[in-house]
């Protein structure tokens, strides 16, 4: 597996991320001399929901729009989740539409990674990763031609309170739920290592790739120019 290099060290929205995912797997999937792709990011406070998803039900935008975390919409399922620059989110794409074997084949990379690290991590059914019984990473997937992305997340650290009220829009659930409460229910990283999250993420890295894929400024402005479709109010708000 080739591990996909951005040119320059740029900060980018979360919507440039989930166009590179897709450019990769559309355009340069079939030359890189690997079925295998994968790539980590890091985003500034930015919640991101599922393709399905009526965003009113599930975010609390005015919490969001006063605490300048931004809003975007994924083109795989599942439910709403809150990424920060203190949380992992991760790409891999490989060959085939099999989505079932895109996730195991990537739950696998990922607990040999955690279990190397000495950390007892499981998979569920669900596809999230537990430590004990604390969620520490959730998967979402979906495939395109010939192609099959998987995105996930990798709780090293993360702001309880936006995690909390930027997807929870019922004062209801925030008083029945509370901080406690989710706390008891996902877990962080950071408490079960040594590492940083940059020596993580090398670890990450240089367990599960071998060589690495250097975009191209034309892919970068490829990538550029996909990640608009992802910021049309259309498709944020499934505007038919």
């Amino acid at each position: 597996m080739k591990y996909v290099v951005l040119p320059m060290d740029t900060e980018r929205r979360l919507s440039f991320y989930l166009a590179m995912e897709e450019y990769v797997a559309r355009h340069l999937l079939k030359e890189a001399g690997t079925d295998e792709l994968f790539f980590m990011w890091q985003v500034q406070p930015s919640v991101i929901f599922g393709r399905n998803q009526v965003l009113e039900n599930e975010v609390n935008v005015d919490y969001c729009r006063e605490h300048s975390i931004l809003l975007y919409r994924r083109k795989s399922g599942g439910g709403c989740v809150y990424a920060d620059r203190s949380n992992i989110m991760m790409s891999y794409i490989t060959k085939g539409e099999n989505v079932g074997f895109a996730f195991n084949s990537f739950m696998g990379k990922m607990l040999l990674v955690l279990r190397n690290l000495g950390i007892e991590a499981v998979g569920t059914s669900h596809n999230d990763i537990m430590i004990g019984n604390r969620k520490v990473s959730g998967t979402a997937c979906y495939h395109l031609p010939d192609s099959s992305i998987v995105h996930s997340t990798m709780l090293y650290d993360t702001d309880m309170e936006n995690m909390l009220h930027a997807i929870t829009p019922s004062k209801e659930k925030l008083q029945s739920k509370g901080i406690q409460s989710v706390r008891q229910r996902i877990t962080l990283l950071k408490d079960y290592l040594s590492l940083d999250i940059d020596a993580f993420k090398t670890a990450v890295r240089n367990t599960l790739c071998q060589g690495e894929l250097v975009l191209k400024p034309d892919d970068v402005a490829g990538i550029e120019n996909l990640e608009q479709t992802y910021l049309r109010e259309e498709f944020i708000h499934l505007i038919s």
